[in-house]
Formats: C-alpha cells, sequence, structure tokens
C-alpha cells in the first residue's frame, strides 16, 4: 500500500501554517535553522553555522554555482496593456548571440491569453518610477535603443505553455546589458512582502549567470562558513544547472510516474567527476547540497550510464523507487507540497518519513520555501547504490 501511495500526487499534500513562508532570508545567512537527520528515527536541531559538526573530514560538498540574471522583465503592448515577462531559457536564432544572449528566448508571460503569436510587445529603456517618460509606442514603428525595444511572439510553447519571444535588437545594441539594466530579480510569487535585497538571493559562490531561480540550500552558506568546513577537511567542489521551469512546474499528473520534467542545462566538470571519485574510493560522503546538484550529478549519470564530465540538457524525475548512484547525502530546504522537489526527497528518506519530519519543523516554527531554514539528510547507512 506504501508503494501505491508513493505514485500518488496526493500523498504529497500538506497543510502548512499561515505565516511559516519565510519572506526574507536569515541574517547572517548561516544564522538560519538546519534540521539534522540521520535515520529513520532519530532527528534534532540545530544551527546552519553547525553544519561542521554533522560532517566528517573526507566528505566532499558538491554546491552549484549558478547565478540567477535579472529575468523579469515589465513592457506593454501597442494598446498600453501592461506585460510581464520572465525569461526562461534562451533559444537557438538565426543571428548570432550578443554577449553571450541569445535574442530570442522561452518565456513565461501575463496575461498569456492576451499575447498570442504575433503580438508585439514594447519594452521601455527607463525604469518604472524613473522621472524619464514613457510613452505608448507605434506599433508600425520600431522605438530607437534610447527609449525601447521590441520583441515579438513567435510561438505558443506547449510544453510549459510559455511563449518564444524574439527581441529586435540592433546590432550596436546590448542585449544582455539591457536586461541587467531592466530586469528584475524573479522572486517567486509566494515571497510577496520581502525586504530582501537582490543579492540576497544568490549563494555567496554564484558564479555563472543563466538561473531564473536560485539553489535555494546555497543560500545559508557565508564565505566564513565554507572557510571553517575547509578546515575541518570537507572539501569543495562545483556543477553548474541553471534553474529554470523545471524546478517550479506543478505536477499535475495524479499517477506521478507520468509526469515529464522540463530539460535544463548543467555542466559537470571533469575535475568534479575526479573528485567525487576520489572521495568514494577514500570512503568520504558525496554531500550534494540541494535538489539541483541531485538531479545534475544522478541526471548525468543516468544519462551516460556513468558519472562523466558534461555539458547539455538533462531532465531526470527522481521519485520513490530510484536507484541512486552518485550522491550519499544531501542539505535542502522545506518545499512545496505536491512538488518534484518533495518527490526527490522522498526517494532519499522515504515520503512518510520526510511528511513526518514537515510535521515536526511546523511545530518548531521553521521556516519554510526558498528563504527558509534547511535540512541536512545524512543516512546512517550508505544509500544502496546502482550497481
Amino acid at each position: 500500500m506504501t508503494e501505491h501511495l508513493d505514485y500518488q500526487l496526493a500523498a504529497y499534500d500538506y497543510v502548512l501554517p499561515e505565516g511559516r513562508i519565510a519572506q526574507s532570508p536569515a541574517i547572517p545567512r548561516d544564522s538560519s535553522r538546519l534540521l539534522v537527520v540521520k535515520d529513520q528515527l532519530e532527528h534534532r536541531h540545530a544551527s546552519f553555522r553547525d553544519l561542521p559538526n554533522f560532517l566528517q573530514a573526507g566528505d566532499l560538498l558538491v554546491l552549484n554555482n549558478t547565478r540567477v540574471i535579472p529575468a523579469r522583465l515589465h513592457g506593454q503592448k501597442a494598446s498600453g496593456l501592461p506585460v510581464e515577462v520572465l525569461l526562461l531559457e534562451p533559444q537557438p536564432s538565426e543571428t548570432s548571440p550578443i554577449d553571450g544572449f541569445s535574442d530570442r528566448w522561452l518565456a513565461l508571460v501575463k496575461p498569456g491569453r492576451r499575447l498570442k503569436p504575433g503580438t508585439k510587445v514594447w519594452f521601455s529603456r527607463h525604469k518604472p518610477g524613473s522621472d524619464s517618460p514613457v510613452s505608448s509606442p507605434s506599433s508600425s514603428s520600431s522605438s530607437p535603443p534610447s527609449e525601447g525595444i521590441w520583441a515579438s511572439v513567435l510561438a505558443t510553447d506547449p510544453v510549459t505553455s510559455g511563449r518564444i519571444i524574439q527581441f529586435e535588437v540592433p546590432p550596436e545594441f546590448s542585449l544582455r546589458e539591457w536586461i541587467y539594466e531592466m530586469g528584475q530579480l524573479p522572486l517567486p510569487p509566494y515571497i510577496d512582502q520581502s525586504d530582501s535585497e537582490p543579492e540576497q538571493y544568490q549563494t555567496v559562490y554564484a558564479a555563472c549567470p543563466g538561473a531564473v531561480a536560485a539553489p535555494t540550500a546555497g543560500l545559508h552558506f557565508t564565505p566564513e562558513l565554507l572557510q571553517r568546513l575547509q578546515e575541518s577537511g570537507i572539501q569543495q567542489t562545483f556543477v553548474t544547472l541553471h534553474v529554470g521551469v523545471g524546478t517550479f512546474r506543478p505536477v499535475e499528473a495524479e499517477d506521478i510516474t507520468s509526469h515529464q520534467m522540463h530539460s535544463e542545462w548543467v555542466e559537470v566538470p571533469a575535475t568534479t567527476v575526479e573528485q567525487i571519485q576520489a572521495t568514494k574510493a577514500r570512503g568520504g560522503r558525496v554531500i550534494a547540497v540541494g535538489t539541483t546538484v541531485v538531479r545534475s550529478l544522478e541526471g548525468v549519470a543516468t544519462q551516460l550510464g556513468s558519472l562523466q564530465a558534461f555539458c547539455g540538457k538533462t531532465n531526470l524525475f527522481i521519485y520513490p523507487g530510484y536507484q541512486w548512484q552518485v550522491i550519499d547525502a544531501m542539505i535542502t530546504n522545506f518545499h512545496l507540497p505536491k512538488s518534484s522537489l518533495m518527490m526527490l526527497v522522498s526517494a532519499l528518506i522515504g515520503r512518510q518519513r520526510l511528511l513526518d519530519l514537515y510535521q515536526v519543523a511546523i511545530a518548531e516554527q521553521y521556516r519554510f520555501y526558498s528563504f527558509g531554514d534547511a535540512m541536512l539528510i545524512l543516512p546512517e547507512s550508505r544509500i544502496t547504490h546502482k550497481t
């Protein structure tokens, strides 16, 4: 009966009391709380800055060094109707990428029903609320770069229900610079009362721009904590997964085994593979910092048959019954009900055990979701990996 429930969407639901969704991050970052889980019976409460006390010399932390781009843009149709665009990922284009940013993107748009293929959207060069006037353009003209740029809706994406949009960019215009000037960091919709600064939605080791959401398990680290871990013999290495729609797209199928993950871009360097292999050879544990790292390592290992250096896309959906190949433990935040992230964590410690731990966290006033507290999952016995 348990196995049957593991595949039912409703079995991953829980009720989160009002006020438990963290609206702002802990200050300092490592003052957030940490629920340490060792087996099916034992758990304890700690602070994230206590992390070195629960790891061992020879362990390896694998972190995601993606950096969130200011992917939320505000524009308008020629009629004056306000439009919100969330850039998800660049798309192949007939023209060359500009400064590494393609001029064609997959995006989520609001209002979606009013943005059919063929629609044009105008984006001002001036931020909302600035002193510079913003006039409504004529759809028959192309605004010069000093005033704004046009984008055309080319098609509807059947997988995400988003839109493929094409920016009409003059040769001398830097799309990258314009996005960084005009865009906003796309905080999740449940964070609607935050006083956070943009850099607080980046990890301290964020280096590779491309994500539209932060790898939130890494938000708890400070440079000082990373240094303490290093001095304790706990090594660190990196992968890059640009968090995209696959992370927050809801699971809608009642039978979760029929859910299809959207592909996300990942890079696993050869040096990271070598460090993982060396860690396992000396008996250390490979600890994934966040579900994005889990999907990176396990996705590549599943796709290629073993963990190898890789740069490309992966779309592994992990749920109970998955045969682990790489990781031994993980750090993760508390996730939304019925989310693919809950299913991934359930594959590591069991669905009912996870739900029980969530109830413990709720009773103990833990903070949930992106800016919330964390769990350290250290199975007492090693995960039985795929042979």
